[in-house]
């Protein structure tokens, strides 16, 4: 696996939870994908290897993208929600996560 490259301990820290959402389903049953909220500096090998760590399940491919955050107002001050990362990962055929049993 390729989870021997990245200390454990950062592996831990770089998922931060799926996405359900509309768009997440539809991207899982369409392009048999998963998608989830990842650390704003985190790579797709750390992604890949923290997938395969945690769920116990092969990686074909990852791909990323960058959220800028929503620019709110209070009265008259702005300010800015976090930019957030999102990591959609494709795994190979005959592999799937199922969330339901993992909170068991």
């Amino acid at each position: 696996m390729s989870a021997l490259k990245f200390s454990e301990e950062r592996l831990m820290k770089v998922l931060l939870a799926p996405v359900i959402s509309e768009k997440a389903t539809m991207v899982a049953e369409k392009n048999e994908q998963i998608v989830f909220r990842v650390t704003t500096d985190a790579t797709k090998p750390e992604i890949k290897a923290a997938v395969e760590l945690l769920f116990k399940v092969e990686v074909l491919s990852v791909q990323t993208v960058n959220r800028e955050g929503k620019q709110k107002r209070t009265g008259q001050h702005t300010g800015r929600r976090n930019h957030t990362k999102r990591a959609f990962v494709c795994l190979k055929p005959g592999q799937e996560i199922n969330f339901s049993e993992e909170a068991k």
